[in-house]
């Protein structure tokens, strides 16, 4: 009996023991290299795993001039950021924890410029430009301004201004009176009503010395005429407000006729219009009166104004 136990096998020890076995049999050097080795996969893998993981992207910019996007992107590629376009190629994307910095960013380097030039265009005047040039990138300036303006509007995407603004003459036969167009880029799926569009020409005839609401035309990204010379409202070189107040006033005549005639025709069984001309001059008048020989009761007044 005791020679057959002291014939059974041994069982043979875990993994985790000879791993653990052959690591106290290797030498100090050895033992360094191999904790080297392992760090070195660690941080391989942690590299890797960072690097193929995308960052959020959010849209930096959207709907730039051509000449505009080249700057931005010209301005991240110095700053080393990451940067892609949309799938349209209309926006730049870049991560969005660094959205509201890198505008802060371009915006200080003045970065996009909207693709149209300002009364910036005054302050790189050269000395000796001729009375020509002058003009010229006065208009530009102005031009620029005006467009800047308009394509602020909600529904506006981009504006475009050009200026026809004759030479003065000391004949007045000869004289001829500016024009202005507008090309207005809309927003997708939205308009410009009645009051915004007179606004416009508005806008545009009173920033330019003898320029008429009349001669102001306003067109849209597909070349519909926005300003049309039937318009009796336009004709009346009305502004905005009065446009407004005109078209609250017929609104509301519409309404009462509409409230009035319902109960007795039904809905639907009737049309009512309405077109309200309302005077906007003002007038001021001041007479002086004097009357010698009078009354004494009527001498305590001695003149008037109304």
């Amino acid at each position: 009996m005791a020679a057959e136990d002291a014939a059974a096998p041994v069982p043979p020890s875990s993994v985790y023991s000879q791993v653990l076995e052959n690591i106290r049999n290797l030498s100090q050097r050895q033992k360094l290299a191999a904790a080297t080795a392992l760090a070195a996969s660690i941080a391989l893998i942690v590299g890797v795993l960072l690097w193929s993981r995308q960052p959020d992207y959010s849209v930096l910019f959207s709907n730039l001039a051509e000449k505009d996007g080249g700057a931005v992107v010209a301005s991240l590629q110095q700053q080393n950021v990451p940067y892609k376009f949309s799938e349209n190629g209309s926006a730049i994307l870049v991560p969005a924890a660094q959205v509201h910095d890198l505008r802060l960013r371009l915006a200080a380097q003045g970065i996009p410029k909207g693709g149209l030039v300002g009364f910036e265009l005054m302050e790189t005047q050269k000395l000796g430009l001729s009375q020509f040039h002058e003009q010229v990138n006065y208009q530009r300036a102005l031009e620029g301004e005006l467009s800047r303006t308009i394509t602020s509007l909600a529904a506006v995407a981009g504006a475009r201004v050009h200026l026809a603004i004759p030479k003065q003459t000391a004949f007045l036969r000869d004289e001829q009176k500016p024009t202005a167009s507008v090309m207005v880029n809309l927003h997708q799926s939205r308009s410009l009503d009645k009051a915004q569009v007179a606004g416009i020409v508005h806008l545009v005839a009173s920033s330019v010395p003898n320029l008429t609401n009349d001669n102001v035309s306003v067109i849209d990204q597909d070349g519909n005429l926005l300003t049309k010379k039937s318009d009796p409202l336009r004709m009346a070189t009305l502004d905005a407000t009065q446009i407004k107040y005109t078209r609250e006033l017929e609104d509301g005549y519409i309404q009462r006729i509409n409230d009035l005639l319902t109960p007795l025709f039904g809905t639907g069984n009737f049309k009512a219009q309405v077109t309200a001309d309302v005077d906007f001059n003002q007038t001021e008048q001041t007479a002086e009166t004097y009357r010698p020989n009078t009354a004494p009761d009527q001498q305590a007044i001695r003149s008037q104004q109304s």
